[in-house]
Order: C-alpha cells, then structure tokens, then sequence
C-alpha cells in the first residue's frame, strides 16, 4: 500500500499498455472498468458484490450528490467512502457534464454554471472551485477538473470557444485544489474531434500539470468511427507515464477499441443501466432477455460465466422475472454484466502482458459475430 498516488506502467502490447495505480486506497489494474455509483449506489448492488466481479475502482457522481444528499452531509458523515461501504478507491466527476445534460435551466458564465436543481427547483452555482470544494468534502480519491463539454452537433468555433474555457477552468481547478498528498487531479481533454484543437487541449494540459489525464468530450453521439479516430492520436498527446481515462465509454466492443489505442481507464453506466432493462452483456454480444425465445429455455445465460446469474439460473427464470418487474432480475442481470464487464478487463490485462493482445482482440470479434446461442 502506498501512501501516494502513482502509476506504473508492466507492459505494453502495440499502444495497448497495462499497469497498475497505486493509491492509499488500494491497487487499480489497468486497463480498468469503473462501474457507475451515481448517487453513492451501484443501481441493484451491494458494494461487495461490485467487489466480487472484480471491480477495483467506482465512480461517485459530484452533482447528483451534491444535491442530495449534500456533500456537506456525507462529510459529516465520515465521507463517501465509510457513507456508501466502498473502502476501495472512488473516482469522482466534476460535474459539468450532468449540469450540462440535466439542467434546462442553466447559464454558462466564466465563472461557472448556474443552474435549477432537476430535484427541487433549487437554484445552486457550479464553479472550478465549488467543483473541488465538492469533491474534497466527498473525499474521492481521483478527483476530475470543471469543464464543460459541449454537446454535439456543435460547430467547430463553438467547440474551440469551449475547449478554451475549459483550460481556462482546468487552471482554477489545479489552483483550487492544492496540495493534497494521496489524492490525484486529473485534467480533461477536449475539442471535439478536431485534432488541432485536441493538439492546443492537450498542450495546455501538460503545462498546467495533472496526475492524470482524460479524454473527454467523446462518446456524446458522434458514433464509434469518429470516436475511435480521434482516439488513433489523441492518447499520444498525453504524458507516457501518466494514466489516461476515455470518460463515458462504453460498449464492450468501443472498450476494446480504445484499449487497443492506448487508454487505461473507462466507465459507463451501460452494465448497470442494461441490467435493470433485461439486457445482458455477453461473449456472444447483447441478449435481450424479454424476448419470448428463452421462456422454456433451461440452459445458462451464458455457459463459460461464472456469476450467480449463470451460475445458478436458467434463461426461462431470468426471462421470467425480467417480464413479471421481479427486482431480482434487475440485480441478477446487473451482476452479470459487470462480472463480464471485468471478466473483460482481466482478459485484455492478460492479453497485453502475454504479448497476445491481437489474438485476443480477434477471438473477441468472433465471438461476437457468431452471435447469442441457437433457440431450443
């Protein structure tokens, strides 16, 4: 256990690098999946089942929490991680994003954002420095810069303005945060999928000085060949020996693509989401439980998978609670994709350590492609 954060790099396989973070918390392998814990909660799970399929790190979210509970309250309380069970570390977002996607009512100065509150109406402002004020006061482990993030379709001006201010916000959040030994500040890249100005992000970035860098502004609805283009280059302009987190990615297959280009860190809310809407992740791709074709099916969601939901039912059950609003099957199903999303992880660590990573990624396509198991 270490006392501060670091990053070292084991091996390397083309651009595809695996290693670990180390933190006071505890160990993150890497490539890593962070599975979404919004509102101090991974939807439908205990912290210790999240635990159990492998996961390493979960992602808190700053504005859902700091508008309820409060991070004042969850300070009082011990923190986030005594207040959630989850004594492993916890990432944090900033905040922009959600202010961005949830608030109607919002106003973008350079200040910050104003906004109504999507619970009560209340009226609150969101600054670089309230956003670290926020996060310090949750405790989190990896805290994330105030940026915002534009959505597409935007104009390329629209999205150089927006890139800019965020560096400008980048400079208070690394000013606003300090010192704080044990803890990291990771700064965002953006500028759409625009490399000169991914290029002026990421110089800017390195000037000011993170612990870690994201890759932000992507997986917003531009689709995968534009994501994954931007990614051909866009881990390259980060420091080498620095962690790098793609921020709201994604399907396995997108998770794929952007290990094989270089990324260390991602999550998503899709493992959770999908889990409560009857849809499972697979090796042989999604599987829609509700579909009549597994009711009198007794054979295993998938029969290589080892969590409970495998393990110990049949499709004709999930597909039964799943139609009947059974909430065991939103933690069944949720279980289950986040055990296959780090069922995933550990297969691509393995992959690149062993050199193998092109096989791997192969077998991967395969796999998929022959898609779900025959009807009975």
């Amino acid at each position: 256990m270490t006392a501060r954060f670091q990053f070292q790099l084991a091996a390397t396989d083309g651009r595809a690098r695996t290693g670990v973070i180390s933190t006071p918390r505890g160990e993150i392998r890497t490539p890593a999946f962070m599975p979404v814990g919004t509102a101090a909660t991974v939807k439908a799970m205990m912290p210790e089942s999240v635990r159990a399929t492998g996961a390493d790190i979960l992602l808190g979210n700053t504005y859902h929490l700091m508008l309820r509970p409060t991070a004042e309250r969850i300070a009082a309380l011990g923190g986030l991680h005594r207040f959630m069970n989850w004594e492993r570390p916890i990432l944090t977002d900033s905040g922009g994003f959600q202010v961005m996607s949830l608030s109607g009512l919002r106003k973008l100065t350079e200040e910050g954002v104003r906004f109504s509150s999507h619970v009560d109406g209340s009226k609150h402002m969101l600054t670089p420095e309230r956003s670290m004020e926020i996060q310090r006061l949750l405790g989190s482990d990896i805290v994330m810069c105030f940026d915002e993030c534009p959505a597409l379709p935007a104009t390329e001006a629209e999205v150089a303005k927006s890139m800019q201010l965020s560096m400008r916000w980048a400079q208070r959040s690394r000013d606003a945060f300090g010192d704080r030994p044990g803890h990291a500040l990771f700064g965002i890249m953006q500028g759409g999928v625009t490399r000169d100005l991914r290029e002026e992000s990421a110089a800017k970035l390195r000037e000011i000085g993170f612990d870690g860098y994201a890759v932000g502004g992507l997986a917003v609805g531009e689709g995968q060949e534009a994501m994954f283009g931007v990614l051909d280059y866009a881990p390259g302009l980060l420091p080498e020996d620095k962690p790098r987190y793609l921020m709201g990615v994604g399907k396995p297959d997108d998770i794929v693509g952007a290990v094989e280009r270089g990324i260390d860190m991602m999550d998503c809310v899709l493992p959770s989401r999908s889990g409560r809407t009857g849809q499972a992740w697979t090796r042989r791709g999604a599987v829609n439980l509700k579909n009549a074709r597994h009711k009198d099916d007794p054979r295993p969601l998938d029969e290589a998978c080892t969590c409970p939901a495998c393990r110990n039912y049949s499709r004709a059950y999930l597909h039964h609670v799943v139609k009947a609003d059974e909430i065991i099957g939103s933690m069944l199903l949720t279980w289950h994709n986040l055990h296959y999303y780090q069922d995933l992880m550990q297969g691509l660590r393995d992959a690149i350590a062993g050199q193998r990573l092109a096989g791997f990624v192969a077998d991967f396509h395969a796999m998929r492609a022959a898609g779900d198991i025959d009807p009975l």
